[in-house]
């Protein structure tokens, strides 16, 4: 309770026209504090990501592009953040690349994409779909975090380096050296694959993330 006062507070300075701080690099990772926090179901989590001014992203965006799926799925993919199509219909991937994701699901994993989970490393859309930066994503984080414990998944798919590299602090292996393999996080696994936008401008990779949802529906 004790933080949730103290984020309120940070909201009405905000509001006075304080500026946004630079994260201190002693407090980059998310913590167990910042986590639990957190409201402890996940539409109280919608509405506290929906007030949230943590970071500049929050002054351009239209939506908050919370997530959205089965809130007991299996599986739960993790994309980098919301396009222009994502941020005005408040709905993560529904453009072309979203598109491509579910053909994905449903033809390769054969599931519905109301089966599964879908959310990003930021919920908010970072101008001209540039990539989120190190304090964005951090300051996001925590909000992942919650959904992740709350929806529990066995497997967690990560969508693109930014993905991978902000769920599992690895910032230096490139995402072709990682991607099929299945690593520990948690009690849960966490398999990285290409970001379907990655595909959209090099088709020839879709075998590769063919190969990897043929390995995550052998798991289940």
């Amino acid at each position: 309770m004790q933080q949730l006062r103290l984020l309120k507070h940070l909201y009405q300075l905000k509001s006075f026209g304080y500026d946004y701080f630079d994260m201190p690099k002693s407090v980059e990772k998310a913590s167990d504090a910042q986590v639990s926090g957190l409201p402890d179901n996940l539409h109280a989590l919608r509405e506290y990501a929906f007030s949230c001014h943590l970071c500049g992203l929050s002054k351009t965006r239209k939506n908050v592009v919370f997530g959205e799926g089965n809130e007991h799925a299996r599986i739960m993919f993790v994309g980098e953040g919301p396009g222009e199509m994502e941020d005005n219909s408040g709905r993560p991937f529904v453009g072309r690349a979203g598109q491509l994701l579910t053909k994905i699901i449903e033809n390769v994993l054969e599931l519905k994409r109301e089966d599964v989970y879908i959310a990003n490393i930021v919920k908010c859309r970072p101008p001209s779909n540039r990539t989120p930066s190190k304090e964005e994503a951090n300051q996001c984080k925590p909000y992942l975090l919650k959904q992740i414990e709350l929806i529990s998944p066995e497997i967690i798919v990560s969508l693109g380096a930014t993905s991978y590299k902000y769920l599992t602090l690895d910032m230096d292996t490139p995402i072709s050296k990682v991607r099929g393999e299945v690593i520990s996080f948690g009690k849960m696994k966490l398999i990285p694959t290409y970001h379907p936008s990655f595909l959209l401008r090099n088709p020839s990779a879709k075998k590769d993330v063919f190969k990897d949802m043929l390995k995550v529906k052998a798991m289940l």
